[in-house]
C-alpha cells in the first residue's frame, strides 16, 4: 500500500528501486520474470500503462499489475452479478435471468468464475452471445474450479479473464477477498442474487460501498444476513433492495448511469 502510494504521488519506480540494498538482483529478478510471462504469452499490465482499465485507477485499493487474457475494451460498462456457490435453483435462474436482461441491453456481465451464481451468469451470457468478464482469485493460467475449464478458456476468446496474481499461483482463502475488490472496481454496479451470513459475496457488497459503487440487494439477501440490511439501510450508500431480476437490472443500470452523468452536476 506504501508503495502504491508513492506511486500515485509521483515518485518513480526507479528511484524507489535505488533505495533498496539488493536494487540490482531486484531488477534482475523482475526482468526475468516479465520476460518470461511474455514469453509464455501472458499480458501483464502495470496501472502507468495507457491500455490498463481506466475503472480500475478510479479506486483507493487498484491491482498495480494485472494479468488479462481476451479483448480489453475502453469504458467497458459492465454489471457484476454474485452469490453464494451453493445456491438453489431458484437464486440460479435469477442470476440468468439478470445476464440476459444485461446482455440485451448491451451491457457486460462481470462475475468470478466461481460455481453456482457466478457460473449461471457467464454462462447465460455467452449463450446470449453478450460480452462477460471474468476476474478470478488465482494465476490466470490456472483454471479453479477445475470444472469450469472450458468456461474460462471460452471467455478468454469470447470476452476477458483478468487476474491480480502472478501466473502460476492457485487460489487461497486470501485471494478471493482481494479477487472481490477488482471485481468492484471493474463493474459500474454489483447485485448480490444469493447469500447467508458467512459468505464470502459480503466481501464484494462491502468493497462496491468502499469504491463507491451502487449495490442492488435481493430481498432475500435483505432478510436474512445483517450485513445486507447494514448496507441497505445506510443513507450514505447508493443502495437498493428488490425481488425480481428485471427490477434488479434496471436500478442497477439507472444507479450506475446516475453516477455517469448527473453526480458531478451536485458539486
Amino acid at each position: 500500500m506504501a508503495l502504491r502510494q508513492r506511486l500515485i504521488d509521483g515518485d518513480l519506480p526507479s528511484k524507489i528501486l535505488t533505495e533498496d540494498a539488493e536494487q540490482s538482483s531486484l531488477y534482475q529478478r523482475a526482468t526475468r520474470d516479465v520476460e518470461s510471462w511474455r514469453e509464455a504469452g501472458e499480458k501483464p499490465l502495470s496501472w502507468l500503462e495507457e491500455s490498463y482499465p481506466e475503472q480500475l485507477r478510479d479506486v483507493h485499493d487498484f491491482p498495480p499489475i494485472i494479468f488479462v487474457r481476451g479483448k480489453l475494451v475502453t469504458n467497458d460498462r459492465g454489471v457484476c452479478i454474485v452469490g453464494a456457490r451453493n445456491a438453489d435453483d431458484e437464486a440460479v435462474e435469477m442470476a440468468r435471468a439478470m445476464a440476459a436482461q444485461l446482455v440485451a441491453r448491451d451491457w457486460t456481465v462481470v462475475s468470478g468464475l466461481a460455481k453456482g451464481i457466478d457460473t449461471a451468469a457467464h454462462s447465460e451470457a455467452l449463450y446470449r452471445g453478450g460480452r462477460t468478464v471474468a476476474v478470478i482469485g488465482n494465476g490466470i493460467d490456472r483454471y479453479y474450479p477445475p470444472q469450469n475449464r472450458y468456461m474460462q478458456q471460452r471467455i478468454e476468446r469470447d470476452g476477458l479473464v483478468l487476474s491480480q496474481f502472478w501466473p502460476g499461483m492457485a487460489p487461497t482463502k486470501y485471494s478471493f477477498p482481494m479477487r472481490n475488490a477488482v471485481m468492484s472496481a471493474y463493474a459500474n454496479a454489483t447485485i448480490i442474487v444469493a447469500a447467508d451470513e458467512k459468505s464470502g459475496t459480503r466481501h464484494q457488497a462491502r468493497q462496491a460501498v468502499a469504491h463507491g459503487r451502487p449495490v442492488v440487494v435481493m430481498r432475500s439477501v435483505y432478510e436474512n444476513t445483517t450485513w445486507g440490511r447494514r448496507i441497505a439501510d445506510d443513507s450514505s450508500v447508493l443502495a437498493r433492495v428488490v425481488d425480481r431480476a428485471d427490477d434488479a437490472v434496471n436500478e442497477a443500470i439507472k444507479m450506475a448511469e446516475f453516477g455517469f452523468s448527473e453526480l458531478p452536476y451536485l458539486w
